[in-house]
């Protein structure tokens, strides 16, 4: 009996090699994101802490030079979160690119494995009609064999 081979085979392989490296490629752009996000959640509690340490400054002794140096310190945390939201909004783009790509090569492959399957189907139907027209012949044989021998 013939063996099915699929003739763009090598095409299909270099497709789930691509997608592999795409998945590789979505999940670092992932692990980016995260790490941006959590520099984003640190600095807010940096913040945070700040705010509340100006606000115990402000109660009871007052001490004018902490005072002034919390308010710049809050300054400067606001600056910096703003630059991180920046950085994690650009981490953000990076994830959806690279799933938009990831997407892309998995319905290419996804393409390729229903053109490999459709083959394989057309293939058992080829080796079906074989099968029916070589049962076919022999039973014209063996009827065609019957009747000279009766006659």
């Amino acid at each position: 009996m013939a063996k099915f081979r699929y003739r763009m085979q090598s095409i299909l392989d270099i497709k789930e090699k691509i997608e592999s490296q795409e998945k590789i490629a979505y999940s670092q752009a992932n692990a980016e994101l995260q790490v941006e996000q959590d520099k984003l959640t640190k600095l807010m509690i940096r913040r945070a802490g700040y705010e509340r340490d100006l606000k115990a400054a402000t109660v009871g002794d007052l001490d004018f030079n902490e005072i002034k140096r919390l308010k710049a310190a809050i300054e400067t945390m606001k600056v910096l979160v703003r630059e991180q939201m920046m950085n994690v909004h650009i981490a953000e783009k990076r994830v959806e690119e690279a799933r938009a790509r990831l997407d892309a090569v998995m319905k290419e492959r996804k393409t390729h494995e229903n053109l490999k399957e459709k083959a394989f189907e057309e293939f058992k139907a080829e080796m079906n009609a074989e099968e029916n027209k070589v049962t076919d012949e022999l039973v014209s044989y063996t009827y065609g064999k019957n009747e000279d021998g009766e006659e």
